[in-house]
């Protein structure tokens, strides 16, 4: 246990030893291309299967991918919101040529309807995202074309960008060297561990090294490093996957009946879903922003999944840019024991007692 000064929730993973704990039944595909990233992986994709038509990308979804690919195919935004109504496949106009890009929103969404889009539109390629449950039973029993996760949301890996086929179809290759953003993400992460046990480390100097070394990561298209491709099927993935849903579950069960007038919670999904984290929905920007401030000065770092900007690149789904102002998600992952799913309870909980912002 880290000294109670030193005790966070959420924040960049540090490195963990003792999650590497291999199974005989390994949860990777059969074939596979390992990248630094998913957008790196994404982006190659997306060139080996050009020339074709547009690609179709959720209106709610990272805009900084979203540009990214840009840059080898016309965008256009079909509307998927995290309302639990899930994709709005009737608003997805694609034709013959044109590529799809479908996610399994914070591993709460349903594969059979998609899987029932494909069988009716035989000529659109479908990229399914699982980088919110890289492993689940969607991913691992996929019928799409292709699927990409972004292993470092969920998993203790300084990069990785896994891509596949579930049809046995050609995959593009990783271009380049390592990246060495990789290098200095693992340099944080064994400074952030030592971190965590009391020793003399300042915390500025491996937060400076995360965000020296995700800025060298961003998009790259290059191989995983090293530690990355020994390191994933050694992963107890089963034992991390299976943690982190019970502490969302834990969470969300504690949280009931807490929520008042500032937010209330996300929740939904298929019957053995393992939810990426909690989301919760605030209801004004103003208060997300107070929530988010009130979480930080009692260390627990909650991320927002996924900012949009109106004047600059953004989906132009005025509903997805409103729940993007108003989401946060609570960081409640494999690393939280009881005690401090009960603490993020409390937290939260305290501000829901407050009086609301203004």
């Amino acid at each position: 246990m880290p000294p109670d000064d030193r005790r966070e929730v959420g924040s960049e993973f540090h490195w963990e030893p003792a999650v590497i704990a291999p199974s005989p039944d390994s949860p990777l595909p059969q074939r596979f291309e390992l990248f630094a990233t998913g957008c790196g992986a994404l982006c190659m994709l997306v060139r080996q299967l050009a020339p074709w038509g547009r690609l179709h990308v959720p209106s709610f979804f990272c805009m900084g991918v979203a540009e990214a690919l840009s840059a080898d195919a016309p965008i256009t935004w079909y509307r998927h919101l995290p309302d639990g109504q899930g994709p709005r496949l009737t608003n997805l106009h694609a034709v013959p040529g044109d590529v799809v890009l479908a996610q399994n929103l914070f591993g709460r969404d349903e594969q059979e309807p998609w899987d029932a889009w494909m069988r009716a539109h035989p000529g659109v390629t479908v990229v399914e995202d699982h980088s919110h449950d890289p492993f689940g039973a969607w991913a691992r029993a996929s019928t799409a074309p292709y699927a990409v996760a972004s292993l470092r949301k969920t998993l203790p890996l300084p990069d990785g960008g896994l891509l596949w086929s579930p049809r046995g179809l050609d995959l593009p290759r990783p271009s380049g060297p390592e990246s060495p953003g990789a290098h200095l993400k693992l340099a944080a992460m064994l400074l952030k561990d030592a971190w965590l046990g009391g020793r003399a480390v300042p915390k500025e100097a491996f937060r400076a090294l995360q965000q020296r070394g995700e800025h060298a990561l961003l998009g790259s298209a290059g191989p995983a490093s090293a530690l990355t491709a020994t390191v994933l099927p050694l992963l107890d993935v089963a034992g991390l996957r299976a943690a982190s849903t019970r502490n969302a579950h834990a969470l969300t069960e504690a949280l009931a009946g807490r929520a008042g007038r500032e937010w209330r919670i996300l929740t939904g999904g298929p019957a053995g879903a393992a939810p990426f984290r909690v989301q919760l929905l605030c209801v004004s920007p103003a208060v997300r922003d107070a929530l988010l401030a009130h979480l930080a000065g009692q260390g627990i770092f909650a991320p927002v999944h996924w900012r949009q900007d109106r004047g600059g690149w953004w989906s132009g789904d005025e509903a997805a840019a409103d729940l993007a102002d108003r989401i946060l998600t609570v960081p409640v992952d494999h690393r939280c024991g009881p005690g401090e799913v009960r603490r993020v309870a409390e937290v939260l909980g305290a501000f829901a007692a407050a009086p609301a912002p203004a």
